[in-house]
């Protein structure tokens, strides 16, 4: 059996993280033997008991959300073992704790504008042309497939699946792998990329690597498209802020989950925070999440 701990260590958290979900997963297996079941017997309505024993602990709202967290991970831990089939408090959440409101954001035309804009044409010099090419595709990767940059720089060729029409997005410590639909407008540049701008640049900067978009060990690209993106728009900021813009418009479109898997995030709760104070998404959060009053 593999123990807990070799599970976190598996999954990349921090030394520091494992400890807290360590901790905080002995408590509820301690609550749970006085309660006179187990983790792998608890059903959902027994969890709900736990959530207000914490309270009555004096626990915030917050710090009953960060070790529900844990105890989340550890049911996903027992599923792994195949010791339960269900996470019983999966979609469960306190209701009250503040979540990050995004300001700023660019709306979906503004960001589609974005790419629009980006000048590729008006250089004499090829490869001053060549890295324009390059960086508009990359402009379409933040603004459509909300990428960021530390994604871009982890791409190789072979991620990009031209003939499905698709980008595969390989995990990191912190978030989840996804495949994303390309806009048609994209695999034609991809095309043209692949099959000669890529052989150029990478002759220019003498590497030879399997790197999407050679870069060297820095990825310094994007600092000079953000640049020359404040030309078109002054709201822009940063690729950050064009990342939040797409999640958030993302749950304009589609539900919690779906927004989960295009934009990588390992824990829902990731992607809640990028849900607007609004009536709208509320009502998504009631409905998605059964909280807690």
């Amino acid at each position: 059996m593999k123990t807990f701990n070799k599970y976190l260590k598996k999954e990349g958290y921090t030394e520091k993280t494992i400890a807290s979900k360590e901790l905080a997963s002995q408590y509820f297996i301690k609550w749970c033997k006085k309660q006179s079941t187990t983790p792998i017997e608890i059903d959902y309505k027994t969890c709900l008991k736990y959530i207000k024993h914490l309270t009555r602990k004096g626990n915030s709202k917050k710090t009953i959300n960060h070790k529900l967290g844990s105890i989340k991970t550890y049911f996903n831990y027992l599923i792994s073992e195949g010791y339960r089939t269900d996470n019983p408090i999966e979609n469960t959440s306190v209701r009250g704790t503040q979540r990050t409101i995004n300001y700023n954001l660019l709306e979906p035309e503004e960001l589609e504008d974005l790419y629009y804009s980006y000048e590729t044409e008006n250089y004499q010099e090829a490869y001053h042309k060549y890295t324009s090419k390059r960086n508009k595709i990359i402009v379409g990767l933040l603004v459509y497939q909300g990428l960021d940059t530390q994604d871009l720089k982890n791409l190789k060729t072979e991620h990009l699946q031209l003939q499905k029409g698709k980008i595969y997005v390989p995990s990191r410590k912190r978030s989840n792998a996804r495949e994303l639909e390309l806009k048609p407008w994209q695999m034609m540049d991809f095309m043209e990329y692949i099959n000669d701008i890529r052989n150029h640049l990478s002759q220019r900067l003498q590497t030879d690597t399997d790197q999407l978009f050679p870069s060297g060990n820095r990825f310094i690209i994007t600092h000079t498209i953000i640049k020359k993106l404040k030309k078109y728009n002054q709201k822009v900021e940063d690729s950050k802020q064009i990342r939040a813009s797409v999640i958030t418009n993302w749950l304009g479109q589609y539900n919690l989950r779906k927004t989960q898997y295009l934009a990588g995030h390992r824990y829902i709760s990731s992607t809640e925070r990028y849900l607007q104070d609004d009536l709208e998404n509320l009502h998504e959060i009631i409905n998605n999440f059964h909280p807690i009053s």
